[in-house]
């Protein structure tokens, strides 16, 4: 959610905001605001697919400085879209705004893209911190505002929408919290992270006084994620706005000011409300009054009790008890163990799929991963083959369908795909989705290993948290078109052998003693690193190609998850894919082969990456 316009305004007056020192405190994150901004601070480059292991650790540094400062993080984060599916009409717009970023990227120009799997690696990252989240069952403002309340503590984010809700503590913007500077503090009361917090006093008096309560009906007649302006371009045409503050004139921020000045003459909102639909038609009164009534629900903090799920790990929600979703797939979503895509794919029939910077004259790099969709969406929706081959007539088994969001060159389109049918394992009635997890893990694993074209005695020779993206890699070297080139497949082997030697020289939580060869190989490696690159061109086809791989892995993740992990999951945050090091080795490689013996000083490295070889290549 967000407020069109209110945090630019805000920042442009600064007298809105109270100076504060935060220390011995609960603090109640906004997740999803925190991984863009943490991602946004940590990458250097954002055409090469991420850099997943510099964002890892300034995650790891974000939450280092709340401990120095004794301050117990609360991280919560979005789920899916929710039954309503009120967001689709934004969403299709932040879907399409990102399809723009993505094209001028490929083309060289500058902006930000949040790489594909980012929010996978700062759920797995927090986890590995042992810090507390929860991903709610949808949009989570309203689940924060309660919790904090609830604590009377802070609320982090970067959501112009906490400008409105009532916090007993207030807002601090995550742009004005300074945690790479924390600062030493005086006698006993130890360091703190200087911060600012929002005063919605402040900002009311502002305002003559505004009654508080008004900031609600602001916000929805200004303009947020949730509602349509249309019907109120009326009102906004024909009411005098004080201080000759006629729509369309003047400055960036006169509609927004103007409103507020207006509002402030009435003494709470039914008043303000009846008074705005004497602007309109007859006829549009009626839905307008309900529209404008509903959406300001949307900022009173939630009765979800976010404190229980904290404490018994339960998460109990009036949208999810509706839902009727098998009580192991809620826990699961709750505890980040399941993606928003699962629950969108299973309550809407309907995902979104992320572009990457990719070749945009291609077909999309999700559609090498289609199969694996299918199979996600066939255990999600259940199709059996006996029943498609005991009646292909009747419609009642027809295949399910999915309705996906995805680009066709530089447009975003909507395509209906068909959900896979599954072995009879899976489909009969001892195992329906509530039952899935009591499928032997065998079967389970099988299933995984079948959908990505591997059998289980290839991978036996990989380490066991590694063989889940091997396998990925023999189904993209199989299923991606154009086929992938030997080089880009050497240099994403060598990749991942890189994310190895860093995680057993770097990592202070393992016990394996850490053999000399693997440390001068390491150090060996960083020289390298720091050489000037002879050729620093962009490869848009190997970009599309390593787009296509993590694309593959985003699902072989899903499905596996999705399976109750019957291979291990692998980590993200340890480097197991550097964008800006896959296109390096790739550009290398072509002019010196030698650089495949990059790791020759470890003879276990050496080994690993001919083993990774000979299983892809087999």
């Amino acid at each position: 959610m967000g407020i069109q316009g209110l945090t630019g305004f805000v920042e442009e007056r600064g007298a809105f905001f109270t100076e504060l020192r935060v220390r011995d405190t609960k603090l109640v994150i906004d997740g999803s605001s925190l991984y863009h901004r943490l991602c946004f601070a940590s990458a250097g480059d954002f055409r090469r697919g991420g850099d997943y292991g510099p964002f890892a650790a300034a995650v790891r540094d974000f939450f280092g400085s709340l401990r120095a400062c004794r301050v117990a993080p609360f991280v919560v984060l979005d789920g899916g879209r929710g039954a309503d599916d009120r967001k689709l009409p934004t969403l299709r717009g932040r879907a399409a705004e990102r399809l723009r970023a993505a094209h001028g990227l490929s083309r060289g120009d500058g902006g930000c893209l949040v790489p594909l799997l980012t929010r996978e690696a700062f759920v797995q990252a927090l986890g590995r911190l042992g810090v507390p989240f929860v991903q709610c069952f949808a949009e989570a403002d309203r689940e924060i505002a309660g919790l904090a309340n609830r604590w009377g503590c802070p609320v982090l984010s970067l959501d112009s929408d906490f400008c409105v809700f009532d916090l007993a503590a207030g807002y601090c913007p995550l742009t004005h919290f300074q945690w790479q500077s924390v600062c030493a503090g005086e006698g006993a009361q130890g360091c703190y992270v200087p911060a600012r917090c929002f005063s919605a006093e402040k900002f009311c008096r502002h305002f003559s006084h505004l009654n508080k309560s008004l900031l609600p009906l602001f916000a929805v007649m200004n303009g947020n994620d949730y509602v349509d302006l249309a019907a109120l371009e009326a009102f906004f045409r024909k009411v005098r706005l004080p201080r000759g503050c006629a729509a369309g004139k003047g400055g960036k921020h006169v509609r927004l000011q103007g409103l507020l000045n207006w509002l402030s003459q009435f003494a709470e909102p039914a008043e303000a409300v009846d008074n705005v639909l004497k602007y309109l038609k007859k006829h549009q009164r009626e839905e307008t009054k309900e529209l404008l009534c509903t959406s300001m629900e949307d900022y009173t903090p939630s009765d979800v009790n976010l404190e229980d799920f904290f404490q018994t790990g339960k998460y109990e929600c009036e949208a999810a008890r509706k839902a009727d979703l098998p009580r192991w797939v809620l826990d699961a979503l709750a505890k980040g163990k399941l993606a928003p895509f699962i629950s969108d794919a299973l309550i809407l029939r309907s995902t979104f799929l992320h572009v990457q910077v990719e070749n945009m004259q291609r077909p999309s790099a999700h559609s090498t991963a289609l199969p694996i969709r299918q199979v996600i969406y066939g255990l999600l929706l259940k199709v059996s083959q006996n029943a498609e081959a005991a009646s292909p007539s009747k419609q009642t088994n027809e295949p399910p369908v999915v309705c996906e969001f995805d680009r066709l060159q530089k447009t975003l389109r909507k395509t209906f795909v068909q959900a896979a049918s599954l072995p009879t394992d899976f489909c009969d009635d001892h195992f329906p989705l509530d039952k899935l997890m009591e499928v032997p893990t065998s079967c389970r694993q099988m299933l995984l290993l079948e959908t990505l074209g591997v059998k289980m005695s290839l991978l036996e020779s990989i380490p066991s948290h590694l063989q889940l993206p091997v396998a990925v890699t023999c189904y993209w070297i199989c299923c991606s078109e154009p086929k992938v080139k030997l080089h880009q497949l050497k240099a994403l082997l060598l990749m991942i052998v890189s994310g190895e030697l860093h995680r057993i020289t770097n990592d202070p939580d393992l016990t394996v003693l850490r053999a000399e060869d693997d440390s001068i190989a390491y150090n060996e490696f960083l020289k390298w690193k720091e050489k000037k690159l002879q050729n620093k061109d962009f490869d848009l086809d190997a970009a599309h190609s390593f787009c296509q791989w993590q694309c593959c892995l985003q699902m072989g993740l899903y499905l596996n998850q999705l399976l109750c992990t019957p291979l291990s999951e692998p980590d993200l945050s340890s480097r197991l894919y550097t964008g800006t090091l896959v296109h390096r080795l790739y550009q290398e490689l072509k002019s010196t082969p030698s650089v495949e013996n990059l790791f020759s000083f470890s003879p276990k490295m050496t080994r690993l990456y001919q083993v990774l070889l000979n299983t892809v290549e087999s």
